[in-house]
């Protein structure tokens, strides 16, 4: 049997691979120069690029280089860190891109329509684009300020239609962005382009969504982080909502700090005098409200209880638990519209608390009786003031005693008159 004796090899002779076993080279200069000659073909007519793009996506790997194609199309060229262009090759930028475009919204919707085509056609470009504009908005102080302009009506209509998410913003939240008033800017001028094309409760609907509701105030410089400057630049572009809405946010958190407070105060078994002194300090620091104050300390106090599962248990347990408690709501029933506050909170909890359904009349009569709540109010209540949450349930409850509180005041009244007549 021969053997099969091993051919020679040359010096130096490389022995080739299979392509399957070569691994093939990263090179976004190459794909960018590959997708600026197809671009420079279109002659920028916004039509043939979307179908150059659409076509070339066959050919060139999207998949790998997708954040390089979304730096061409936004910038012209490969963005490098700090936001300026690559200069390698002899072509390293192209014309036919958001920053060259006109700032006008009619521009701006157009080169919308080439991003939607794109990503509609090849979805796996979704993620990567989010992952872009996270990247592509940490380097807008390396932009000219027509680029930071058309970029922020750019990222509005990318909002709108859902192409990014609003928390993509949040990048925004950089200290080199923040000291020269470059992140407010940027946001300014996209919250203005977001009201005109959506409408402002669409705007703060997304701000919600993104988490930017509680975190306005951080994006200004910390030198000009005032409420007075903070109202007076949003006025200035007419974006009253938002105002309004960090308010009603800076409101929340003052109350979820006084509701911290009170449950402190109350486990440290301090004094009801000292506790009312400390939340009236706070309610003028923060202006909440007396009729919003009483619904927190009722919120509060019944946060604390370890409730009976036994309906015919609950009630009692309730009343003797609240008594304790009564010279601190009184000290906030200070007006009409708190005392009325309160029944309306305490009808709302005894309704989505099923087990409490039957303690509400006796829960408003020790209001009553501790002078928490006046027969006015009661009556007013009762006739006008209810609300639908369980409501013949809870009128039936109280018939009788608004029955007696009536034939008192008819009682006293008449009382009055013979006193007159004399």
């Amino acid at each position: 049997m021969s053997q099969k004796t091993e051919r020679p090899v040359l010096s130096g002779q490389r022995i080739k691979t299979r392509k399957r076993d070569e691994r093939e080279k990263y090179d976004p200069t190459g794909f960018r120069d590959a997708v600026i000659a197809g671009l420079e073909k279109t002659e920028g007519d916004l039509e043939q690029i979307s179908k150059y793009l659409d076509s070339a996506g066959n050919k060139l790997d999207y998949r790998r280089y997708g954040e390089v194609l979304f730096d061409i199309l936004i910038a012209g060229g490969l963005l490098v860190p700090g936001g300026s262009i690559s200069q390698d090759g002899e072509k390293p930028r192209t014309s036919y891109c958001i920053f060259d475009a006109p700032e006008s919204m009619e521009s701006m919707r157009n080169h919308e329509q080439v991003f939607v085509k794109l990503i509609r056609r090849y979805k796996y470009l979704e993620k990567m684009f989010e992952e872009e504009m996270g990247k592509v908005l940490l380097f807008v102080k390396g932009f000219t300020p027509s680029e930071r302009i058309k970029l922020a009506r750019m990222t509005a209509l990318w909002l709108v239609n859902g192409s990014v998410p609003p928390n993509v913003l949040l990048v925004l939240n950089n200290e080199h962005l923040i000291k020269d008033g470059i992140a407010l800017e940027f946001l300014l001028e996209l919250f203005q382009t977001f009201k005109q094309e959506k409408g402002i409760a669409y705007l703060i609907q997304a701000l919600k969504k993104g988490g930017l509701e509680s975190k306005l105030m951080d994006f200004f410089p910390p030198n000009k982080r005032t409420e007075e400057y903070f109202k007076q630049v949003f006025l200035d572009k007419e974006l009253n909502e938002i105002v309004k809405l960090h308010k009603a946010q800076a409101s929340q958190e003052a109350k979820r700090e006084l509701q911290q407070a009170l449950i402190d105060d109350i486990n440290d078994e301090k004094p009801y005098h000292e506790i009312t002194s400390d939340i009236k300090d706070f309610s003028q620091r923060t202006n909440i409200p007396d009729h919003e104050i009483i619904v927190i300390i009722w919120s509060t106090i019944m946060s604390l209880g370890e409730w009976n599962k036994k309906e015919e248990l609950v009630t009692d347990q309730a009343v003797r638990h609240l008594k304790n408690y009564c010279p601190l709501l009184q000290a906030f029933a200070s007006t009409d519209r708190s005392e009325l506050a309160l029944i309306l909170k305490v009808q709302e909890f005894c309704y989505e608390n099923m087990n409490f359904m039957k303690a509400f009349q006796k829960i408003i009569l020790l209001f009553y009786k501790t002078e928490v709540l006046s027969e006015e109010i009661i009556l007013r209540w009762y006739k006008e003031g209810h609300s639908n949450k369980g409501k013949m349930h809870f009128l039936e409850q109280m018939r009788k005693f608004v029955e007696w509180l009536q034939s008192a005041e008819e009682e006293s009244e008449s009382e009055d008159e013979q006193k007159n007549g004399e």
